[in-house]
């Protein structure tokens, strides 16, 4: 695939992949927003999808999540078919989003919002105890509106809030997203530290240069296609530009495998 993998390919100890998504088309309207999108993401990964603004990666994300309905596809999770089941009852499964603009309920205080995300949490390691060991700020600052809180402060707590969920993949949309580059390289250096507790991430990053950083896989979307797909080790500067801006010479994706063919 030109320097390029199957979208998802296998890990060495041959597992099973945690998300899969087949043959997905989701439109807005008239539009086609996502067309034939497929992917595999395997535990313990950071699957990074990357491109322009419009090219869906963000309604991908969404799509995941359960807040759109695809015209046809499939999402599967864990091997279960999720594609009809609502956004919250996803959350049960272990699907949570931190979405673009951090959606914070901006009235209420950081506690308060934490305790929103703790309303649907399965069983597991995050409380929101451990959410202030390890943001050691919020606990000072647990009683003071997010509306008060700058950008960054505000991504935090809404990173927290779907920790305590008991995810076992976390959906992060633009983290970096009007955000000063120190900024984020601080909420990035976080990632480690989240992965260790088993969790798997797909994240939405417009910033390539980040993305190549932080991922195990890169997966490029141009107005709703993929147009490369690969680990940031096997593909190159030139193919990701061509990807990203549609250029000729761009690596054409192959096919996703089937089942047991990785």
């Amino acid at each position: 695939m030109n320097g390029a993998e199957e979208p998802g390919e296998a890990p060495p100890d041959g597992g099973a992949p945690l998300l899969e998504v087949h043959d997905l088309v989701v439109h807005h309207g008239q539009l086609r927003a996502l067309d034939a999108i497929s992917l595999r993401v395997f535990p313990g990964e950071v699957y990074a999808i990357i491109g322009a603004n419009g090219a869906g990666k963000s309604t991908l994300l969404r799509t995941i999540a359960g807040l759109h309905r695809p015209t046809t596809g499939s999402v599967l999770f864990d091997g279960t078919d999720v594609t009809g089941l609502r956004p919250e009852r996803r959350v049960t499964r272990g699907i949570v989003m931190v979405p673009e603009g951090r959606r914070l309920f901006e009235s209420l205080s950081v506690e308060e919002n934490l305790k929103v995300g703790a309303a649907y949490a399965r069983q597991g390691p995050w409380t929101i105890e451990r959410v202030y060991e390890m943001f050691g700020w919020m606990r000072e600052r647990r009683n003071q509106p997010t509306a008060q809180l700058s950008g960054g402060e505000q991504q935090t707590v809404a990173i927290g809030r779907a920790l305590v969920a008991n995810p076992r993949m976390l959906l992060l949309d633009e983290l970096s997203l009007g955000l000063a580059p120190v900024v984020v390289q601080r909420i990035y250096g976080m990632l480690p530290q989240i992965l260790s507790t088993g969790l798997t991430v797909l994240l939405v990053e417009q910033d390539v240069s980040q993305a190549l950083r932080v991922a195990s896989h890169i997966h490029c979307l141009l107005e709703g296609r993929t147009t490369l797909v690969g680990r940031p080790t096997g593909i190159n500067a030139d193919q990701v530009e061509a990807a990203y801006f549609g250029l000729a010479g761009a690596a054409a994706p192959g096919p996703v495998p089937e089942e047991g063919e990785a």
